[in-house]
């Protein structure tokens, strides 16, 4: 039967991502464990609510990992794959922008740091504007990204030049957001974004003459990470 052998051709992934899952959560929750047992003593309703959250994590992490196997890279390196057929450098240009904008919108972590940002600065620093200027940060260097694989421009040269530019605006950026727009950077390399730009680099680069998916496929998401630092700090120099 279809569904049968299906089935079966699963199991063993979904083994392999259960374990890999109970691997990075038990740690912390032993660790917490430890914590209330022998330093802290929280309420019981707290430790409880921390155990049942603990569950659910573990459910949450594992369905998102084994979408992101199934859905999200194959699809990921097939648009890549397609894109340079198409004979447009703009359309790739646009397409890396777009994918690299709107996965980082749906990033847990930066949504959770754009929630943080607004509640502790009690509405002063909105929180949706962090989250699209992260954004919009994380979509032009994904597109800078992948321009340079499609010209070869050397890495090198724009880590150098883009790093520079973050030292320059740090210090001209007011003192609050410079910890939050290092943060940004951060954030963005996340269960989302990665295997998205990973994926799209990976698969542009297997149908270009003379390209290495090593060389050119991986390196992207450092580089993509500088674009919301960079975004940030001109956001606190323009709010200033």
């Amino acid at each position: 039967m279809p569904g049968f052998d299906e089935s079966r051709t699963m199991w063993p992934e979904l083994k392999e991502r259960i374990a890999e899952t109970l691997k990075t959560v038990v740690p912390l929750i032993a660790l917490a464990c430890l914590f209330q047992i022998t330093l802290v003593h929280a309420p019981l309703e707290v430790f409880l609510q921390f155990l049942a959250g603990s569950v659910l994590v573990i459910v949450g992490m594992l369905l998102l990992f084994i979408g992101v196997d199934l859905g999200i890279l194959p699809m990921g390196r097939f648009i890549g794959a397609e894109l340079p057929r198409k004979g447009s450098i703009a359309l790739i240009v646009g397409v890396a922008f777009v994918l690299g904008f709107a996965t980082t919108v749906a990033e847990p972590d930066v949504l959770v740091l754009a929630t943080q940002v607004d509640r502790i600065s009690g509405g002063e620093i909105k929180g949706s504007l962090v989250l699209y200027v992260t954004a919009l940060g994380v979509g032009f260097f994904v597109a800078l990204a992948m321009a340079r694989v499609l010209f070869g421009v050397s890495m090198r040269l724009l880590l150098t030049i883009s790093f520079a530019a973050v030292l320059l605006l740090s210090f001209a950026a007011p003192p609050d957001f410079i910890p939050l727009a290092y943060d940004a950077g951060s954030v963005t390399t996340g269960v989302l974004t990665a295997p998205v730009v990973i994926a799209l680099a990976v698969g542009i680069t297997s149908v270009l003459a003379g390209r290495s998916s090593v060389a050119d496929g991986f390196g992207l998401l450092g580089f993509a990470s500088i674009g919301p630092i960079l975004a940030i700090l001109l956001m606190g120099i323009w709010l200033r």
